[in-house]
């Protein structure tokens, strides 16, 4: 593929990724106030945030092998596709399973669009461009979910079922422009990989205990968990325990967002080409576990908008580190790799949250320290694995860095 048709398809993955987010991150303002409409509270929406990251789960390895076999774009249409009509399935809702249907549905579109991105990337870049390459997808995922909280909040202002329907029709757009310009990219595989029979999602779990990157896809459900346990308490820590109204919580997150953001589309490639993917791992894992316990001892705005800025600025840093070597990894299994990369997140994503609010009960400050042991765990194993597995990884120098 030419560097000019690259550019395109990177660019046009971007924003397909970027809207994806966008729509995940549109629902969080909006969702509280929309449930009173049916009547029903925080039960259903724990259970509706959890049902997204379920289905993710269930089908992003059915995605990636399926991408392998049949290329990527197809079902990048066809996940941005059920994405979109399944925002406005959920904006016309009139009863609470016709919700649960909508927020399946928008999981199941995300792993097929996720996965198959990722992979795609994956197809077109070399091993030297690998990292550039996640950075910009890890770059749009960010300013997707930082812009999407904000633009839900003012859409829902005109009406509570618009951020929908937009969500919906803006998805609907990128497919046909996909359709239209993506170019058609189909992976490597030699004959014996072709006619391998699909495995069941079971069975591709427990194969991926065997396979060279398992601690890094531990790595991925660990980060996941930590970052979606951050997010889910951060509300309704800095609520309760300083008084924080909307506005303010607002800031937090766009400020970390968007710093967070503007270092990976700038600086990422270059830490990666300097240090290594492992030792941005290593070293971001170490910095979201210190800020998770200073959060529970610093106050005032400033000190606590810079600590969250670092945590949200590590996790930014962390993602496309992940998703750079779990490919290096994979050879001609892109879409499996990356199907099994998804599953993980989407086990952190779900557990994360649901174990926050648990804890939360019990204490303000156990959600964050309870994240912290579970980061520091994560970093031991991660270093010692490198250490004993893959010392190369230390060393940039060794891959041609």
């Amino acid at each position: 593929m030419s560097q000019k048709k690259k550019k395109l398809a990177l660019s046009i993955l971007m924003l397909n990724m970027f809207i994806t987010m966008g729509g995940v991150g549109i629902v969080i303002p909006v969702l509280p106030t929309y449930l009173q409409i049916f009547g029903v509270g925080g039960e259903v929406y724990g259970t509706l945030i959890a049902i997204f990251a379920f289905a993710q789960f269930l089908f992003s390895p059915l995605a990636g092998g399926l991408s392998d076999r049949y290329g990527r774009k197809l079902f990048i249409i066809g996940g941005l596709i059920v994405y979109g009509i399944s925002q406005i399935i959920f904006g016309l809702a009139t009863d609470v399973w016709v919700l649960y249907l909508g927020r399946f549905l928008s999981g199941f579109g995300a792993a097929f669009i996720m996965t198959t991105v990722m992979a795609y990337v994956a197809d077109i870049t070399t091993i030297e461009e690998r990292g550039k390459g996640m950075g910009l997808i890890g770059a749009a995922i960010s300013l997707g979910f930082m812009i999407g909280p904000g633009l839900g909040g003012f859409l829902a202002t005109v009406n509570i079922h618009f951020p929908f329907f937009l969500a919906g029709g803006v998805s609907l757009i990128a497919a046909l422009l996909s359709f239209i310009v993506l170019p058609n990219v189909k992976p490597h595989l030699n004959e014996a990989t072709k006619h391998v029979p699909r495995e069941k999602l079971l069975k591709q779990l427990v194969r991926s205990v065997k396979t060279p990157y398992f601690v890094i896809l531990i790595v991925v459900f660990t980060f996941n968990f930590g970052i979606s346990n951050f997010q889910s308490t951060l509300s309704m820590f800095l609520t309760y325990k300083f008084d924080y109204t909307a506005t303010y919580i607002a800031i937090v997150i766009t400020v970390g967002g968007f710093a967070g953001v503007v270092l990976q589309m700038f600086i990422i490639d270059k830490l990666f080409r300097r240090f290594g993917e492992m030792k941005v791992i290593l070293v971001n894992l170490l910095v979201a576990a210190i800020t998770m316990v200073l959060m529970i001892f610093v106050s005032g705005f400033f000190v606590i908008l810079t600590i969250a800025t670092l945590f949200q600025v590590a996790g930014v840093f962390i993602r496309p580190a992940v998703n750079t070597l779990i490919s290096k990894f994979a050879g001609n299994e892109q879409g499996y790799a990356a199907g099994m990369n998804n599953a993980y997140m989407s086990l952190g994503n779900m557990i994360g949250p649901a174990l926050a609010g648990v804890l939360l009960e019990w204490h303000l400050s156990i959600p964050f320290a309870f994240g912290a042991v579970i980061l520091l765990g994560c970093f031991g194993l991660a270093l010692g694995w490198t250490q004993k597995k893959a010392p190369h990884l230390m060393h940039p120098t060794v891959e041609g860095k």
